[in-house]
């Protein structure tokens, strides 16, 4: 049996992905600096390899006696003074380094849709220059790429929740975000699978202006939605840029970027934004 070590297992994903190995009896270490988030969570790996990610020191022989590495890192908000090149890229630099040191089989990284075709931004860029240096590594490897996770559309919840809905154009942008645990069993069959490259989304391939539906009708609001035209898009991220530092203009111009496109890909799962919506709803009341 094969020996995994998930690095973010106390992120969305990784928190996920860990379960779903739980749950198969399969073998599993994870690098945390604090074991207790594990444990509030639910998670009890075989291993736990305490370390900062960010210190390269401190994960030294982290992946000694492993066979694939599963990493989730990365940050959709900037803290601690740390930048995506620091930590979507440097720290899985120094992962794989590690990696390659002890002789695992397979590294497997989650990245992110067209995250190719994005690399005009700060986030994107530093995932693909990550994908790249593993692809050169020599490891065997499996690029996952999801087009959102369900916790991105906690968004458009908390829009609808405060009684309107921002859209970008006229709200038919189309995508298939997917929940954690539909993408944590791709994550984790992935160990065994010969693909390189895995596109992934949910099930439902939905509308912006249908998500903004789903979020009121699961509030029992009623529908308020402001669209917001393309030049006004492009001329709120120049002044967020002119005006903010990395830290917030990073998240920002992500998300109005991938939010002026599709982001569809093959569907995969069984859980709908509806169901997620609803268990928002249940946690806040």
């Amino acid at each position: 049996m094969n020996r995994v070590l998930i690095a973010g297992a106390t992120g969305y994903l990784g928190g996920y992905i860990a379960k779903e190995l739980q749950q198969r009896s399969q073998f599993f270490r994870t690098i945390v600096r604090n074991p207790d988030k594990l444990e509030k969570n639910g998670i009890k790996a075989n291993e736990i390899f305490n370390a900062e990610l960010t210190d390269f020191k401190s994960i030294k022989e982290c992946c000694k006696g492993i066979d694939i590495v599963i990493s989730t890192v990365g940050i959709t908000k900037q803290k601690d003074g740390l930048t995506y090149m620091d930590v979507d890229y440097q720290v899985n630099m120094n992962l794989l380094k590690e990696a390659k040191k002890s002789g695992v089989k397979k590294f497997i990284y989650v990245s992110v849709l067209n995250g190719e075709k994005l690399q005009n931004l700060e986030i994107c860029k530093a995932k693909e220059l990550f994908v790249e240096q593993l692809k050169k590594s020599g490891i065997d490897y499996c690029i996952i790429r999801p087009n959102g996770f369900f916790s991105d559309m906690s968004e458009f919840f908390n829009m609808a929740k405060s009684g309107r809905m921002y859209l970008l154009g006229n709200g038919e942008f189309r995508a298939n975000p997917i929940h954690g645990k539909d993408l944590a069993v791709v994550c984790v069959d992935a160990i065994d699978g010969l693909n390189k490259n895995i596109e992934v989304g949910g099930p439902e391939i939905l509308t912006q202006n249908e998500i903004a539906t789903i979020a009121f009708d699961v509030l029992g609001n009623k529908r308020k939605i402001t669209y917001i035209p393309e030049w006004l898009r492009i001329t709120i991220l120049k002044i967020v840029k002119l005006f903010s530092t990395s830290k917030f203009y990073g998240p920002v111009e992500f998300f109005m970027t991938v939010m002026a496109m599709d982001m569809v890909a093959p569907k995969y799962g069984k859980h709908t934004l509806k169901e997620y919506f609803k268990e928002l709803n249940n946690k806040n009341r």
